[in-house]
């Protein structure tokens, strides 16, 4: 009565061997080569020999396992002169064992990885209307940090003063002359079409541009409306020096 025996599948000899020696429990370092070679020999007996190409490489194995377990039984070689051992005729399976079992084992790590990876769904990112829409709120104290209302003050009313000393002492008694009053919205778009053509400019200059000490009013007030607003920043390097705006709307 004949017997079928399935064999374990390995992938080349020297995944014969690894599993050989943990079979066995022996250091990898100091192979049972009687021991591991005659197993292995069984198995080899064993497989299937349909297959020459991977008939061949654990043929290969066989010899170089055979030539190893030759050299083992010999008499060991005496120390020669210069005091060294013969090398062992097991040093250099070993380290392809060793090089071979690091390599299966990352080989094992990238699958597991990779099944891990299998598990893990992506979607296209999605941000919602109000999170596109929010705008970040403008933070007054920090935007005045380098810069009081003192200050700007103290400017507005030196230019408000030489308003006063342009006026002519005897064409002022002549009678009064309607003005046209400034309209506060036209300003601000003036101001703000001002400082997308300039991006930076001077406080002074600004406010010395205007004809009338209602237009100096106006355009100080469009210039605190920016301010709040966080159209502007606002600058001054020294204590007497002149304000330098900075405008932050796109031109």
């Amino acid at each position: 009565m004949e017997m079928n025996v399935k064999l374990q599948v390995f992938e080349g000899p020297l995944d014969l061997l690894l599993h050989l020696i943990d079979k066995n429990k022996v250091d990898i370092y100091d192979i049972p080569i009687v021991e591991i070679t005659d197993q292995y020999m069984e198995y080899v007996r064993a497989m299937d020999n349909s297959d020459l190409d991977i008939m061949s490489e654990f043929l290969l194995m066989a010899t170089t396992l055979l030539d190893i377990k030759s050299r083992m039984l010999l008499p060991r070689e005496e120390k020669e002169e210069d005091g060294e051992e013969a090398e062992d005729p097991r040093a250099e399976l070993v380290q392809q064992l060793l090089e071979y079992k690091m390599y299966k084992t990352i080989s094992y790590q990238l699958r597991d990885r990779q099944m891990d990876a299998s598990l893990v769904f992506y979607k296209d990112p999605t941000i919602p209307d109000e999170v596109l829409k929010y705008e970040q709120p403008v933070d007054l104290e920090e935007l005045m940090s380098d810069l009081t209302l003192n200050k700007l003050n103290d400017i507005f009313n030196q230019v408000l003063k030489r308003q006063d000393n342009r006026r002519d002492p005897i064409r002022s008694t002549f009678g009064k002359i309607k003005k046209e009053e400034v309209s506060l919205e036209q300003k601000m778009e003036w101001t703000i079409a001002f400082a997308k053509a300039h991006n930076t400019f001077s406080f002074r200059n600004l406010l010395e541009a205007a004809h009338s000490k209602t237009e100096v009013i106006v355009t100080f007030l469009c210039i605190l409306e920016m301010m709040k607003a966080g159209q502007i920043n606002i600058t001054q390097e020294d204590t007497f020096t002149d304000i330098v705006i900075e405008s932050k709307i796109a031109a």
